[in-house]
């Protein structure tokens, strides 16, 4: 069986998405990029909601700009290579190769995803993760901890849950960001 994988860049104090600006710095450093690239490469679905899909197209031609670094030519490869499922009500259709819409988050139809899946999968974006934790279907939380407090914004675990989790890996970069991987126990 597949695990699903809920892993966001986030502030210090929480936030996957700032009320303002950007969660600081650490996430575009080649050496950070180079190790999300390894990290994620074995996935074979990405699950997105309609907004996180939308700023995630941009990897089906990123390749076709000039000038880009190998990690970045890399990660897409790796990203038009996986399965992608988005998740929205209003989005009509989409440009980008191996993906499909649905109309609405089924825990159980995720559950037969993992089941039947040769590769793990991730749920992306702090709205449709948090659908995913409520129903109890993450099996690994990967956070990406900048150096920055935000103050505000999507939080990057939904209010009203508790996970006792079991760290297994943790890494910190000169960038200053802190890579922690946890599983559920």
């Amino acid at each position: 069986m597949a695990k699903l994988i809920y892993s966001m860049v986030t502030s210090l104090d929480g936030y996957a998405e700032a009320a303002e600006g950007d969660l600081g710095t650490g996430a575009e450093d080649p050496e950070v990029h180079t190790f999300i690239n390894d990290l994620f490469r074995p996935v074979g679905t990405y699950l997105y909601g309609r907004r996180m899909y939308e700023t995630m197209v941009y990897w089906e031609t990123a390749h076709t700009e000039p000038d880009q670094p190998s990690h970045i030519l890399q990660y897409a490869r790796d990203w038009q290579a996986a399965e992608k499922v988005v998740y929205s009500t209003t989005l009509e259709s989409v440009s980008s190769a191996k993906t499909r819409i649905e109309r609405t988050f089924d825990p159980e139809a995720v559950r037969r995803l993992k089941a039947e899946a040769e590769a793990d999968l991730t749920v992306d974006g702090p709205n449709l993760a948090a659908q995913a934790i409520a129903a109890g279907l993450v099996d690994e939380y990967h956070l990406f901890i900048t150096t920055s407090v935000v103050g505000g914004g999507k939080r990057f675990f939904p209010d009203g849950v508790r996970l006792d989790l079991e760290m297994v890996e943790e890494r910190a970069f000169d960038s200053g960001l802190v890579y922690a991987r946890y599983r559920t126990r």
